[in-house]
C-alpha cells in the first residue's frame, strides 16, 4: 500500500491516518473544521514525540510520518485510485451514506467503514462496487491496540478480504473476520460491559474509581469500563447504544445516567468531563 485517504479527523480517524504513515504511505486526511483539523495535528505530533522518547522510532523517523500526512477539506479533493480509503465520520447512518457515495466516486481499490456497529449491507445498498467495500473497525487508541475487526458484507468479496488483511498486517494489525451482525463481535462485548457499569454506577453500587478499579484488578482489564468510555466519547457509546437496542432488544437500552450526561455536554476526554475529570482535555 502506498497511498490512503482517512475521511474524518476525530480521535479514530487521526489514529488510522497515523498508523497508515508509520507503516510507510501517503495519506490524506479529510476533514473541514478547522479546529478539528488543528487539533488533528496536535495530536499526531504528540504520538510521534511519545514514540521517539519510549525509543519505539528516530526523530527522524518521526518527522517523515508526520510529513506523510496531508489534509484537504472536502472529498472530491482526493485523488482517484487510492489504495485504501476509510470512512471514518460519527455513527449517523445518513451521514457515513453520504460519504461514502462521495469516496466511492474517487475510485478506491478498497473502501472501508470504521464503524462499530451499522451494517456493512446497509451502508453498501447503491455503492457503485460494493464489491470492493468492507468494515475495518479499528479500536482506540489506533496506535496501540493491535486489533482491527473486518466485516464481510454479502457482496464483499474475496479479493477485498485478502487485501484487507494485507493491509491490517501492514499496518501492524491483527485481523479478525465477523458477519455483518448488528455490533459485530467487539462492540456488543465492549458494550455491555459498559452499559453495565453505567447501570451500577447509577443504581449505587460503587463509586465510579471502584467498578473501574473491579475490571482492572480482578479480570485484568488494562482500563475499566467507565474510563474507556470516556475516552471513546460518551456521545459515541449512546450512538451505538441505540443502533444495538434497535438490532438486539431492551439489553442495549442507554442508561438514563449516559443520556442525561450526552444532554448536558459532559462527553468524556474530549469535553473535560465524563465519568471522570479530564483537565488537559
Amino acid at each position: 500500500m502506498n497511498r490512503g485517504a482517512v475521511i474524518g479527523g476525530g480521535t479514530m480517524g487521526l489514529g488510522i491516518a497515523y498508523v497508515m504513515a508509520q507503516a510507510g504511505a501517503e495519506v490524506c486526511v479529510v476533514e473541514p473544521d478547522e479546529g478539528r483539523a488543528n487539533q488533528m495535528w496536535k495530536a499526531i505530533g504528540d504520538a510521534a514525540d511519545g514514540a521517539v522518547r519510549r525509543g519505539k522510532m528516530s526523530a527522524d523517523q518521526a518527522a517523515d510520518l508526520t510529513a506523510r500526512v496531508t489534509r484537504v477539506t472536502a472529498v472530491d479533493a482526493l485523488a482517484d485510485g487510492l489504495d485504501l480509503i476509510v470512512e471514518s465520520v460519527p455513527e449517523r447512518f445518513d451521514l457515513k451514506r453520504a460519504v461514502l457515495d462521495s469516496a466511492a466516486e474517487r475510485n478506491p481499490a478498497v473502501l472501508a467503514t470504521n464503524t462499530s456497529a451499522m451494517s456493512i449491507d446497509r451502508l453498501a445498498d447503491g455503492l457503485p462496487a460494493p464489491d470492493r467495500f468492507i468494515g475495518m473497525h479499528f479500536f482506540n487508541p489506533v496506535w496501540s491496540l493491535k486489533l482491527v475487526e473486518l466485516v464481510q458484507g454479502n457482496a464483499t468479496s474475496d479479493a477485498t478480504i485478502a487485501a484487507a488483511r494485507t493491509i491490517a498486517a501492514w499496518m501492524g494489525k491483527e485481523a479478525l473476520l465477523v458477519r455483518d451482525v448488528p455490533g459485530f463481535a467487539t462492540s456488543r462485548l465492549d458494550l455491555i460491559a459498559s452499559l453495565e457499569a453505567m447501570r451500577m454506577l447509577e443504581s449505587g453500587v460503587a463509586s465510579a474509581e471502584d467498578i473501574d478499579r473491579a475490571a482492572v484488578l480482578a479480570y485484568r482489564h488494562p482500563v475499566g469500563p467507565l474510563r474507556l468510555s470516556d475516552i471513546v466519547g460518551l456521545d459515541v457509546r449512546l450512538d451505538i447504544a441505540r443502533t444495538l437496542e434497535a438490532a438486539h432488544g431492551a439489553r442495549f437500552a442507554p442508561p438514563a445516567i449516559l443520556e442525561k450526561m450526552v444532554s448536558e455536554g459532559k462527553l468524556g476526554a474530549k469535553s473535560g468531563q465524563g465519568f471522570f475529570t479530564w483537565p488537559e482535555a
